[in-house]
């Protein structure tokens, strides 16, 4: 079988030790263990309300998890949340800001982690290259909240960059984007992890997207990690039977597992094939 596939690197920059959360009684995450190591991008994918959000936000501290989680060997704990703010960028769902603020400004926020006492060049410069670097520099002088979501979403990631981070979490990056703009980010993004040596955890309801664009898988299922490791072990017909209730085809395209769905299953055979699969599951490790 050869290593698991959290050992085959030797540098491991967010290790999840028995993460747990819970709103009041009710648990959304229960004994999550995850590594995710430099130059790689694990996307979170599941259904609906199987805790890749919360686990976002768990990883940035906005929650506060029973459980470990481990920056680079250091446990997040320790940390103040301004080295937090200077080794995570955070990339949320969407933006209700209501905030008269240009879109310049908005990414310019994310050089605060590193602004001592004033705003320098250096930062002003950088925010330029990332307004350019994702296509945005026309709408720099725009303001924030007139944009369309989309737009917004955009300048939200450009923001995150902008605090050059080692660790980029994103939570749905591509949601409000037209295709052309989900494959223009997601590109964006895999070239900074691959080429700035960062790490990336990302929360996807596109399984496509999420195949083509990531280094590893970690399957959610009622808060517990169902399955996690390679995108062929894990984009199964099987898979997508037991933790998606649907029937579909699994294609190969261009050396990358593509779903075709075909039909869903009805909630009762759904839950009782989840259940049964998650009990039995030789992809729990």
């Amino acid at each position: 079988m050869g290593l698991s596939w959290e050992k085959r690197y030797n540098l491991v920059k967010i290790e999840i030790k028995g993460l747990s959360f819970s709103y009041s009684s009710h648990k959304i995450l229960e004994d999550v263990n995850l590594a995710v190591h430099d130059s790689e991008i694990v996307s979170l994918v599941g259904p609906n309300g199987s805790g890749k959000t919360t686990l976002i936000k768990c990883i940035d501290r906005i929650l506060r998890p029973k459980g470990c989680i481990f920056l680079d060997g250091r446990d997040i704990e320790s940390l103040s949340r301004q080295e937090i703010a200077r080794a995570i960028g955070y990339v949320p769902q969407s933006s209700t800001s209501s905030l008269s603020t240009t879109v310049f400004d908005t990414v310019l926020m994310g050089r605060k982690p590193h602004i001592s006492w004033q705003v320098s060049d250096a930062d002003l410069d950088k925010v330029a290259g990332i307004l350019e670097l994702l296509h945005l520099e026309d709408l720099a002088m725009r303001d924030f909240s007139q944009l369309s979501g989309g737009q917004r979403q955009k300048v939200l990631i450009a923001r995150a960059l902008a605090q050059e981070p080692a660790v980029l979490l994103l939570d749905e990056p591509t949601s409000n984007l037209d295709m052309r703009h989900q494959l223009e980010v997601m590109e964006i993004v895999r070239d900074m992890v691959h080429e700035k040596k960062i790490s990336a955890v990302m929360a996807i309801h596109d399984l496509n997207l999420a195949s083509r664009f990531s280094d590893k898988l970690a399957m959610l299922v009622k808060g517990k990690i169902y399955a996690k490791g390679h995108l062929g072990l894990l984009l199964s017909a099987e898979n997508m039977a037991a933790v998606f209730g649907i029937e579909a085809m699994v294609m190969n395209v261009s050396g990358r597992p593509y779903i075709v769905p075909i039909r869903s299953f009805n909630g009762a055979s759904n839950a009782k094939m989840a259940l049964s699969s998650e009990l039995n599951n030789p992809l729990l490790v």
